[in-house]
């Protein structure tokens, strides 16, 4: 490798993998349960294991990483209990997400979340199961920012992420986060300016999402994180 490539490998910072991790986390291309392995990181990332090690402690700080002494740093593995909690919090918080966002949005923002559905559609309709999943999950975190509200805002992300571990564990072979139509539905919402229409159709979608789930079991596949992350 030349001193050029290798100072543009060396730029990449702790943010930067972090962000890669969890987005590979939200998409459900990093399982739950998978050992993050330091020296992978390191040649996937091109980087010292310094930098590898402040990373896993800022994914840790957000409980997408757990730490365990002598065993080292895994994709975090939520239980059964623990996926029953996120949904209870979820459905507590979001149909007034939900409520609060159809009061305050904009033309603009109605606008804007009737692009993301487009392309919600287009990535369920090609088969592009890992765009489908990161689109759904960005339109929750959507709605906490049209609500204008940022604590909300860092909730959902947070949320939206457990969610993708819990789907990752107990979801059926196939299943994403979310299905478009239902978005649309709350959408439409907006179009009327219903915000009591809006926070019922987002209970009744969380609870479909939560319906599909079959808690007590767990599969953890294997994956190459070399493969999965290495810069080309």
């Amino acid at each position: 490798m030349s001193r050029e490539n290798l100072v543009d490998v060396e730029e990449i910072d702790e943010e930067d993998i972090v962000e890669r991790i969890f987005d590979a986390v939200v998409e459900q291309r990093l399982p739950p349960g998978t050992k993050l392995s330091e020296s992978a990181l390191c040649e996937a990332f091109g980087v010292g294991r310094m930098r590898i090690r402040r990373s896993l402690l800022l994914l840790a700080s957000r409980e997408v990483v757990e730490l365990h002494a002598n065993r080292g740093a895994f994709v975090a593995s939520p239980t059964a209990e623990q996926a029953r909690e996120v949904f209870e919090a979820r459905i507590a918080l979001e149909p007034n997400i939900a409520r609060l966002a159809v009061q305050r949005a904009t033309d603009e923002d109605i606008a804007m979340l009737v692009r993301h559905l487009e392309m919600e559609h287009l990535a369920h309709n090609e088969r592009h199961r890992h765009d489908a999943i990161r689109l759904s999950g960005q339109f929750h975190t959507m709605l906490a920012q049209v609500a204008g509200n940022a604590i909300l805002i860092r909730t959902m992300k947070e949320l939206v992420t457990r969610t993708s571990l819990i789907i990752g564990i107990f979801g059926a072979p196939g299943v994403s986060n979310c299905r478009d139509d239902e978005h649309t539905a709350i959408v439409d919402a907006f179009h009327a300016r219903d915000a009591d229409k809006a926070a019922r159709t987002m209970a009744t979608h969380l609870r479909h999402i939560e319906k599909h789930l079959k808690l007590g079991s767990k599969t953890t596949d294997a994956v190459d994180l070399v493969e999965l992350f290495g810069r080309h």
